[in-house]
C-alpha cells in the first residue's frame, strides 16, 4: 500500500505537540506507536481503519469536531480506504 499521507506539525511546545494528518484516498499512516497519551480532532465526516500489529481492525467513524482520546501505547497502522474523500485530522499529543 502506498504511503499517501503526511503529517504537518503546527505546534510543539515541549508540553503539547499538534499535528496536522492528511490521508489521501487508499493511504495509509504506516504501523507506528503511540509514546504519549493523544486526542484526535476529525476535521472531516469519514470512516479511517486502525489497524493493530495482529491484523485486528477498528473501523473508526470520523465526525467533524467530535473527537476522542487514546493512551499512550496504542500501536497500529492507519489507513484510508476510501476511493474519492481525503481523511484529515488534528492531533494532539501531551508531551
Amino acid at each position: 500500500m502506498s504511503t499517501g499521507s503526511h503529517g504537518e506539525v503546527q505546534q510543539d511546545d515541549g508540553r503539547f505537540r499538534v499535528t496536522r494528518w492528511t490521508i489521501e484516498p487508499g493511504g495509509a499512516i504506516p504501523m507506528h506507536r503511540h509514546d504519549h497519551d493523544y486526542v484526535v480532532v476529525p476535521l472531516v465526516d469519514d470512516t479511517m481503519y486502525a489497524v493493530a500489529p495482529d491484523g485486528s481492525e477498528i473501523a473508526a467513524e470520523l465526525r467533524i469536531g467530535e473527537s476522542y482520546t487514546r493512551i499512550a501505547g496504542v500501536e497500529h497502522r492507519v489507513e484510508n480506504r476510501g476511493s474519492t474523500n481525503t481523511i484529515v485530522f488534528v492531533e494532539v499529543e501531551r508531551l
